[in-house]
């Protein structure tokens, strides 16, 4: 008999661990708002996940989130720019919903300065600057239209107005009237009559037709 007593406690223990793992833990939905701690506001797309099986969800533009748990269950809260948070859920609930708001502080990192060069070495930066095909400048344009070929050119290629019209009418008018009777002598020196040859020779007025 005295063995028997400690036999049947022995079984009655069993019983009930084998009993207690029968026991699933208490689901709930467990949700809540994350905001930060200095101004309270909305930390968007936070991370939210169990401990025990490293599975969540993250935050909306609001803040909120919801996720499965059990009751005891240990919640992670993990942000960039934000100091990790962690909260238990109390085991002992009654209902199958839990809200919190979490709040969460700012993580200030300091980095080194960097440096960010967009040459590895001297050497290839001397040759990508020699092969850079620069713009001119306001000054180098104004410059080449100053030159006194390009005048020439834009002057040839200009044609003449009512006034100059007029003038070499009536310089031709008194060359003529000058040379009645007599050949008119080859006016070698004569810009306009320059400035006519070489336009009939760029417009092919010489060509044999």
């Amino acid at each position: 008999m005295g063995r028997f007593i400690p036999i049947v406690f022995g079984l009655f223990a069993l019983a009930t661990a084998a009993h207690a793992q029968d026991v699933e833990p208490k689901v709930l939905q467990f949700s809540g708002v994350v905001v930060t701690g200095d101004s309270l506001n909305p930390v968007q797309f936070a991370t939210v996940y169990r401990e025990r099986d490293q599975r969540g969800t993250i935050t909306d533009s609001y803040g909120f989130f919801s996720i499965p748990a059990y009751a005891g269950d240990t919640i992670r809260f993990s942000c960039i720019g934000y100091m990790g948070g962690r909260y238990i859920i109390p085991d002992s609930l009654d209902n199958d919903r839990y809200n919190i708001v979490q709040v969460m502080g700012r993580d200030t990192v300091l980095l080194n300065t960097t440096f960010i060069y967009p040459w590895p070495t001297k050497e290839r930066f001397k040759e990508e600057f020699l092969a850079l095909d620069m713009p001119d400048s306001k000054e180098d344009l104004a410059r080449r239209n100053l030159e006194a070929a390009m005048m020439y050119d834009r002057m040839v290629e200009m044609g003449m107005d009512g006034t100059e019209n007029y003038r070499y009418a009536m310089q031709q008018e008194a060359r003529r009237v000058s040379y009645v009777g007599m050949y008119p002598t080859i006016s070698l020196l004569n810009p306009i009559a320059w400035a006519q040859f070489i336009q009939a020779w760029k417009t092919g007025a010489f060509k044999k037709q």
